[in-house]
């Protein structure tokens, strides 16, 4: 039977695809039976067993459409520094100033507030030095969509 293929996961190489009698089965990377890869909206040649399509053959000549380049959004620079960051959490921390630096006022204020007791000196220094390790081991792409301002 002939088909087109919907869609196919780029983490396991499990797809989708629509038969000519408007089914539509699921494959493996083992079900496909012909060198390279499948790609969405190749034509296909396959057997049908249930919902499963095993042999999966590109049709001769089928070439996949070409798929567009995806537009990313642009969006403006971070004007946070994830080193900044650190090195506020690791010298002057115990007060929250990291936390305002990176628009957590909130978390900020309970900082400031727990620092003028004893006990709160003992809660605010650690809570500090872990945030200092977290924004040193974080990937810049993740602190800059966690931290970057809305």
């Amino acid at each position: 039977m002939r088909g087109q293929i919907l869609g196919v996961d780029v983490r396991t190489g499990e797809g989708l695809l629509t038969g000519e009698d408007g089914v539509r089965y699921r494959f493996t990377p083992t079900d496909w039976a012909d060198r390279g890869e499948p790609a969405k909206g190749l034509q296909v040649d396959f057997e049908p067993q249930e919902n499963r399509a095993l042999s999966i053959y590109p049709v001769p000549g089928a070439t996949p459409p070409a798929l567009a380049t995806p537009v990313t959004p642009t969006r403006p620079a971070n004007d946070r520094n994830k080193l900044v960051a650190a090195l506020l959490a690791f010298f002057i921390g115990i007060f929250g100033v990291h936390r305002f630096y990176l628009g957590r006022t909130g978390s900020g204020i309970a900082m400031l507030v727990l620092t003028c007791t004893i006990v709160g000196m003992l809660i605010s220094g650690p809570w500090a030095f872990i945030d200092m390790i977290r924004y040193l081991i974080m990937s810049d792409e993740e602190f800059e969509v966690r931290y970057r301002r809305r």
